[in-house]
């Protein structure tokens, strides 16, 4: 098994943490991983991404030009990234502020409505767990248990007692997934 994936949205989101909590989980899943990220000068507000590769074998090179999955928050990233998923492969996106929503035909797309869902619950800082529920509701390549292991290793202690609030907009992110186009 091999996961390539790429998360991608404005500095903010929780992009780079949501790629950073996944390698972990695979790390501690002893599994190969890979976590490259990449963001402008300008951080929380700018555009950044990250390719997470999760595998049972090595990994040749973090670079990637086409992906298994993909995970969109923002419109500049699904104009940039929505052709970069392999045919047969995933899609998965905030519809809040897209305004071109994808339209390929060969990739199976959900949505996830995790800016709606957070704020309705009062839970903004969580809004990268829910997407990284619902990702893993379809692809479930990290365990709970390994999850929650990511998430101590990714925070800091003094956080830690925020764990089960994260676990929890997992679950949220799991229960709001929606089908956009399956193949």
């Amino acid at each position: 098994m091999t996961e390539e994936i790429i998360i991608a949205g404005f500095g903010g989101q929780g992009v780079l943490s949501m790629g950073k909590i996944l390698a972990y989980s695979g790390i501690m899943q002893n599994k190969e991983v890979s976590w490259m990220p990449s963001y402008g000068p300008e951080m929380r507000g700018g555009t950044s991404n990250v390719t997470v590769i999760i595998s049972d074998e090595r990994i040749s090179s973090p670079c990637l030009n086409q992906f298994d999955t993909a995970i969109i928050l923002n419109q500049q990233s699904m104009d940039k990234f929505e052709h970069s998923v392999k045919s047969g492969g995933l899609l998965i996106y905030d519809p809040n502020g897209i305004t071109d929503h994808p339209t390929r035909k060969d990739i199976n797309i959900y949505q996830v409505a995790a800016t709606d869902k957070a704020s309705e619950i009062g839970i903004m800082k969580l809004f990268n767990m829910i997407v990284l529920g619902g990702f893993l509701k379809i692809k479930s390549i990290v365990t709970p248990e390994m999850l929650h292991k990511g998430l101590e290793k990714s925070l800091p202690a003094r956080h830690h007692h925020l764990i089960p609030d994260n676990e929890k907009a997992v679950e949220i992110g799991k229960e709001i997934l929606k089908p956009y186009h399956l193949l």
